[in-house]
């Protein structure tokens, strides 16, 4: 609290961000409050999405309005409904503990009649879509004429969507000195161009580099056939059961065909595009806030307005028209310091167009495998394990427990652990064994590493504080190896994995041998190379979390050749928990099961209602 009162808040502005929790300012807010508060200007702020935007602004807007007055003195235009919305929710609640201020937001879908009647009340400040703003300007319900600050957030996104002209006309029924605020997470010539046409002198702040992505996103590309695509998309969530995702497709009308296909396939999904109402939007925004829905398609334009923490993946299903839209894209993960991966799946006529963005986002896209069919299911297999570990006993239960022992008395525990992982884990392996491979091999995706590499199982996790990039660092400090030399990182719930070059697997071995963390016996196992299934096991470490997998694992054929799966961020905590639907190529089948139809339940007898598909 002492960072923001040092940034030149008024007492009710700082009461109302205890409230909220915020202990320390963002980069944007501690360079753009204090400009903002001392002195009448204007300004461009180039920062990323996620980084704290709305306070940097909404904070020096709300201290300098008077708010005994009823004109309208801040106007904030904003692309979408979903944002408009956002913002308005926001600063209603910077805005706490002003009495009579009244922040209304101008948007379309919703009645002209009632938005007008609340301005006619009195706001202090607008929040509008460019769209709506200029039509009841044009009816002469809003007066701007007095405002004394404007804000154009996201405004490369508004001019994207082709709100030049509506800007334009919007600002020329503003006077011309009040300040201008611009705010945009990339510099296109566009922008620049309305800067230099309503902003006079503007101060100019920047949070990283211009048009450059987040440094807590990583980048990866998957390389399949068009055909393969929703397949692709399909093992990517399959393989990843902690997922927490966008989706982007380019029309509406692929939006609503992918997230239909993934409903059908029994994935928690939904979409949000232009062609929704308003209620039906606001409807599927909550739910996604609270992960009732993992896998969110969108638009770009729809998904201005998703400012949601903890999305694990924004996954690029088809890559957008402009380059520079990436850049929005990928900064819906790796928000507020943590860290989230972008993934792009490509057909080999597309990968071309990675390399327009790597130069905009001045990072480089790494070839990742789609995993194989063996592989998902060894993850899903742990990732229920984990489900059965966690799950708190439900002491209604104890009623039944005689007769549920006498039934179960011949069965040793073992035969029991076997037949209740065999209940659900049967018709995922036998859906996945014959699968086929969807990589596609070209000149980008070319393994990374030779096929001479080993893979090993660690028992450390997201539950140890550990995510992809923290446990590589760990590693390559541990075992004093170079930056290349250890890859395929891919941390789960409660274990983890990773690759070495063979020649490294004696040190990995010998230094992992009795190595304990903070007083806990650290488990290496090895999953060897034998080109197809049955991998031979073995371990360096003693008894604790790793004793059986490596019999339960070694059905699996860990070929170092099918790319890294790893650097997905499943590892991420507090997320909602996927259902761990299965079907990557056609039938469905999951381990955490749904209510669904009757009529698709074929060979559920006695599995709780779980269903496979055909695409």
């Amino acid at each position: 609290m002492t960072a923001f009162k040092a940034l030149g808040l008024e007492e009710h502005l700082l009461k109302a961000i205890a409230d909220m929790g915020f202990e320390t300012p963002s980069e944007v807010q501690e360079k753009a409050i204090p400009i903002l508060l001392d002195r009448e200007t204007d300004m461009v702020s180039l920062a990323q999405t996620g980084t704290g935007k709305t306070a940097a602004f909404g904070f020096p807007m709300l201290q300098k309005i008077d708010v005994n007055s009823r004109t309208t003195q801040g106007l904030i235009l904003s692309p979408t409904r979903e944002l408009c919305l956002q913002i308005t929710n926001e600063m209603i609640a910077y805005g706490k503990y002003m009495p009579g201020l009244n922040v209304t937001a101008i948007y379309g879908g919703a009645s002209i009649t009632d938005q007008a009647r609340q301005i006619k009340r009195g706001s202090q400040i607008i929040v509008a879509t460019p769209g709506r703003m200029k039509d009841m300007i044009g009816r002469g319900l809003i007066d701007i004429s007095k405002i004394e600050y404007c804000v154009l957030d996201e405004a490369d996104e508004m001019l994207n969507m082709g709100f030049y002209e509506d800007i334009t006309e919007i600002l020329s029924h503003s006077p011309k000195e009040k300040s201008t605020w611009l705010f945009s997470a990339t510099m296109p010539k566009e922008v620049s161009t309305i800067a230099k046409k309503f902003m006079h002198t503007p101060v100019e702040i920047t949070v990283g580099t211009k048009n450059v992505g987040s440094d807590q996103v990583s980048h990866e590309y998957y390389l399949v056939n068009a055909r393969d695509r929703y397949n692709a998309l399909k093992r990517l969530a399959d393989a990843n059961p902690e997922i927490f995702s966008v989706i982007f497709c380019r029309t509406k009308r692929d939006t609503q065909k992918v997230a239909e296909q993934l409903i059908e396939d029994g994935y928690n999904a939904a979409a949000i595009h232009g062609d929704l109402s308003q209620s039906q939007r606001d409807t599927v925004m909550k739910s996604f806030r609270n992960r009732q829905i993992q896998m969110l398609v969108a638009t770009d334009v729809a998904a201005r307005g998703i400012d949601v923490d903890n999305i694990t993946h924004v996954i690029n299903y088809q890559l957008p028209d402009e380059p520079e839209i990436y850049t929005h894209r990928s900064g819906r993960t790796g928000r507020a310091g943590k860290t989230g991966i972008s993934i792009v799946i490509v057909s080999k006529s597309e990968v071309r167009k990675l390399r327009s963005i790597e130069k905009i986002i001045q990072k480089q896209f790494v070839a990742k495998e789609i995993p194989s069919g063996m592989e998902i299911c060894e993850v899903q297999m742990f990732h229920l394990a984990n489900n059965i570990k966690d799950t708190e006993i439900n002491p209604e239960i104890n009623a039944y427990l005689p007769n549920i022992n006498e039934v179960l008395e011949d069965f040793t525990k073992e035969e029991l652990i076997k037949k209740v992982f065999s209940v659900e884990f049967t018709r995922f392996l036998n859906y996945y064994k014959n699968s086929k491979d969807l990589n596609v091999s070209g000149d980008r995706s070319q393994s990374e590493h030779n096929a001479d590499s080993t893979r090993y199982f660690l028992n450390v996790g997201s539950k140890d504080d550990f995510d992809w990039m923290s446990l590589k660092d760990f590693l390559r400090d541990l075992l004093q190896l170079g930056k290349d030399d250890l890859y395929k990182v891919d941390v789960k719930d409660s274990f983890s994995f990773f690759n070495t070059d063979t020649k490294h697997q004696e040190l990995v071995m010998s230094i992992f041998k009795d190595f304990k963390l903070e007083g806990r016996q650290i488990n290496v196992e090895i999953s060897k190379d034998t080109g197809g299934g049955g991998g031979g096991r073995s371990r360096s470490g003693g008894g604790g979390g790793g004793r059986d997998r490596g019999k339960r694992r070694s059905e699996r054929s860990d070929r170092s050749d099918r790319g890294d799966r790893g650097d997905r961020g499943s590892d991420r905590k507090g997320n909602f928990k996927k259902r761990s639907a299965g079907s990557g190529d056609g039938n469905k089948s999951g381990f955490k099961g749904r209510s669904r139809r009757s009529s698709d339940r074929p060979d559920t007898k006695g599995t709780g209602g779980r269903r496979r598909r055909r695409d």
